[in-house]
């Protein structure tokens, strides 16, 4: 597939494909960037692989509205929709242009929504990361890339990185659950009635519960179709975005990752005295 094809599929705009055509490993012109700090950047090296470029994939999104009953708990499912595919489209331009890099993987990948003062409904979903190469095959051979032959990517930091990979695991790709629900409205009585009192209200209880387990869920169904032992450095997020405070996104968001060997080595913890008074 040429570079126009690729831009095409991808709506990765044809200057950034000519960009990454030039920062390719092997160019004249070729160097790399990055937005690892100069821990990371070190720490990365020490784990084998080499950064090839920063990379990022974008899309403005119309994040439209759901008519549902207000009196009930509910998702609403063509806002989760769209706020897991707003992602995922950012997601997977992030990755070809890993791709046209030559990568094994992006590493620090951050994953940012902006609302756009131009629109109301307008969000600009963000991801950034930089590409990265592996000095040499995984122990256990084949290839760093996922089940899938896409670059893996990992929101760890450099540090936790290099810890996975010492440790004797590989990251397979970052997984990601949304679930954007509504909490029924009190009637007025009912509100009245608690008024000074300490209660459980349990629709808000149940409410809140049965959407973390949504997005949880939908984030493990990832990580299985990768074929993943487990997920790592999961963070469970709750967004009011816009919405109202009866409506909220709870978005899971983990590492999921694949053992390199059988024996897993985690270095022993060692106790550092600092030499300084005070």
């Amino acid at each position: 597939m040429t570079e126009s094809d690729t831009s095409a599929v991808t709506g990765v705009p044809s200057d950034a494909m000519a960009r990454l055509a030039h920062m390719r490993p092997g160019q004249s012109t070729s160097m790399f960037t990055s937005d690892l700090s100069v821990n990371e950047f070190l720490l990365v090296r020490e784990a084998g692989f080499r950064p090839l470029g920063l990379v990022l994939g974008s899309s403005i999104y119309h994040v439209g509205f759901q008519v549902g009953r207000w009196g009930k708990n509910q998702e609403l499912d063509t806002l989760s929709q769209a706020m897991y595919h707003a992602r995922e489209l950012a997601m997977t331009r992030m990755e070809a242009e890993a791709d046209q890099l030559g990568a094994d993987g992006i590493v620090g990948v951050r994953l940012e929504i902006e609302f756009k003062e131009f629109g109301n409904d307008l969000a600009e979903f963000i991801a950034v990361g930089t590409a990265v190469a592996g000095d040499a095959p995984p122990p256990t051979g084949g290839t760093w890339r996922n089940v899938h032959r896409q670059p893996f990517t990992s929101d760890l930091s450099g540090q936790d990185f290099w810890t996975l990979i010492q440790a004797g695991y590989a990251p397979l790709g970052m997984v990601m659950g949304s679930c954007v629900y509504h909490i029924a409205h009190q009637g007025m009585f009912r509100a009245m009635s608690n008024i000074g009192q300490n209660v459980e209200l349990p629709q808000y209880t149940e409410g809140l519960y049965d959407a973390r387990e949504l997005a949880m869920s939908r984030m493990q169904a990832e990580a299985e179709a990768l074929h993943a032992e487990g997920i790592v450095g999961v963070r469970l997020n709750a967004h009011g975005h816009r919405w109202g405070g009866h409506t909220t996104e709870f978005f899971a968001i983990g590492t999921a990752v694949r053992p390199l060997r059988a024996d897993h080595h985690i270095p022993t913890p060692q106790l550092v005295l600092p030499l300084l008074d005070g």
